[in-house]
């Protein structure tokens, strides 16, 4: 006959090994994954119910991914539209022709908003 060891096995509590499993089991999209599936919702070709199947999301996943890619893209126009502005008005004030069209020009205010 066998005998038993004596040490008892160390004990993992039955909530610790599911969350375990849970995080195991995940699945993990790329940035390209999400942008891919939500660019396929915003073409409206299927419904988002059918997506969310074939790609097998919750449909609250598709809709954080969408809110955050529309965010992101709000961040982005805007900061390019800043950047454009800000580039044009210093080429277009930089040159001295401008400058000296500007100041000849009598048809404007002598108080403009700007230095010369």
């Amino acid at each position: 006959m066998s005998q038993k060891s004596s040490v008892p096995p160390a004990r993992v509590p039955a909530e610790k090994l599911v969350s375990d499993i849970r995080r195991a089991t995940r699945k993990h999209h790329s940035a390209e994954d999400k942008i891919r599936i939500v660019l396929e919702g915003l073409r409206g070709e299927e419904s988002i119910a059918a997506l969310c199947r074939r790609e097998a999301i919750a449909e609250s996943l598709y809709y954080a991914w969408s809110k955050e890619f529309l965010e992101a893209s709000k961040r982005r126009l805007a900061s390019d539209t800043a950047r454009a502005a800000k580039s044009f008005f210093s080429l277009a004030f930089s040159s001295s022709s401008v400058r000296s069209r500007l100041a000849s020009d009598t048809s404007r205010s002598p108080n403009l908003p700007f230095n010369l």
